[in-house]
């Protein structure tokens, strides 16, 4: 029996553009949408401003070179409170990665960054394409 090949975590910037569009075109695989993230890409220019932006997260999950899932968040500065909060727009894993601790490994990378940039996070529950959906509100909870 051959031990599954290990994954790591990978934070987009600006340099990423392919990697970028690699993630786009996983995420419209499992989302089944794959005419919304890959049929009118933005141009190189826009997503270079976008992963150099201080507001956009895209966190990457590479497996032999290949993205085995990813997640897109926003930063968002709140209005009621000195704080902002970060949401995830986007968390998916590809069907043959799946049950591998990907997504679990996507949303603790995140928990480090919302520390790091004393965030509070935020799991909408339309972001989650995994086999089984996990529950932001149990052991992986955003909030610090």
């Amino acid at each position: 029996m051959s031990l599954p090949a290990v994954f790591s975590i990978q934070q987009l910037t600006s340099d990423d553009e392919a990697l970028m569009r690699s993630l786009l075109g996983m995420f419209g695989k499992a989302f089944g949408e794959a005419q919304a993230y890959c049929g009118n890409q933005p141009a190189a220019g826009y997503l270079r401003q976008l992963l150099a932006s201080d507001t956009f997260i895209a966190l990457a999950a590479l497996k032999n070179g290949e993205v085995a899932g990813g997640l897109a968040a926003y930063e968002l500065p709140k209005f009621e409170q000195e704080r902002s909060e970060i949401y995830i727009y986007d968390l998916a894993v590809a069907a043959d990665h799946r049950r591998q601790g990907i997504a679990t490994a996507l949303i603790r990378k995140l928990q480090q960054l919302a520390a790091a940039r004393d965030s509070v996070g935020r799991c909408p529950p339309r972001t989650l394409a995994v086999n089984h959906a996990l529950s932001c509100q149990g052991s992986l909870r955003l909030e610090r």
